[in-house]
C-alpha cells in the first residue's frame, strides 16, 4: 500500500453558483476530507481556480483527480507535487499586547518572519504573513506565547513552477494515464 500523504490539486471550473459544493461533494462521498481549501477568480472571470489538499495515498489521489476531471464544470485539473510547485498561504493573527513592551516584542518576531503588522490598538496587533505552511505555522507557535486573541488562514493556493501551466494547451498528453486501472 502507498503511503498517504498530502497531495495538492489545482482545478479550473465555471464561476457558477454550485460548482464547489459539486466539487466537495465527490469528496465527501469517497470518504476524503478536504485539508485545505481555496478558491478564486482567474484572469478570466468566467473561470474559478480551486486549489485542494487532501490526505490520500498517490492511487487514490489519481482516482480523485480523474473523478473530479469528468465533472461537467471542470474545465482542467493538474496534480501539484511540492517539488515542482510553489505552494503559499496567508495568515491573519490577532496577538494580546497589553503593554509597550509585549508590542515591541511581538513587532521584533514580525520582522524576522517578515510578516506585516497590519492593525495596532492599545491592547493588541495584527499581522499578516504569506508564507509556505511551515512558517505560518512556526510564527503561529511562537506567538501562542503572547495569547492569540483570533486567527483565519487562507489554505494553500499553488501554482506549478516554470512555463507550465493548468491550462489545458500545455498540459502533457497522457497526463491521467497512470499506468494502472484506477478506475
Amino acid at each position: 500500500m502507498n503511503e498517504i500523504k498530502k497531495h495538492t490539486i489545482a482545478v479550473l471550473v465555471d464561476n457558477e453558483a454550485g460548482v464547489l459544493s459539486q466539487v466537495s461533494r465527490l469528496f465527501s462521498r469517497k470518504g476524503y476530507n478536504i485539508e485545505s481549501l481555496a478558491v478564486g477568480t482567474t484572469d478570466n472571470p468566467k473561470v474559478s481556480r480551486i486549489t485542494i489538499e487532501v490526505l490520500a495515498d498517490d492511487d487514490h489521489a489519481y482516482l480523485l483527480s480523474n473523478q473530479l476531471r469528468k465533472l461537467i464544470p471542470v474545465h482542467s485539473l493538474k496534480l501539484l507535487p511540492p517539488e515542482k510547485s510553489i505552494r503559499r498561504e496567508l495568515l491573519l493573527l490577532k496577538v494580546k499586547a497589553e503593554t509597550a513592551e509585549k508590542r515591541n516584542e511581538i513587532i521584533q518576531i514580525a520582522n524576522i518572519f517578515r510578516a506585516n503588522i497590519v492593525d495596532v490598538s492599545i491592547g493588541a496587533l495584527t499581522l499578516a504573513m504569506i508564507g509556505d505552511e511551515s512558517k505560518t505555522e512556526a510564527l503561529e507557535n511562537i506567538l501562542k506565547e503572547f495569547e492569540v486573541l483570533e486567527l483565519a488562514r487562507t489554505g494553500i493556493v499553488a501554482l506549478e513552477r516554470g512555463q507550465e501551466t493548468i491550462n489545458e494547451e500545455t498540459k502533457e498528453k497522457g497526463e491521467f494515464n497512470y499506468g494502472k486501472n484506477v478506475l
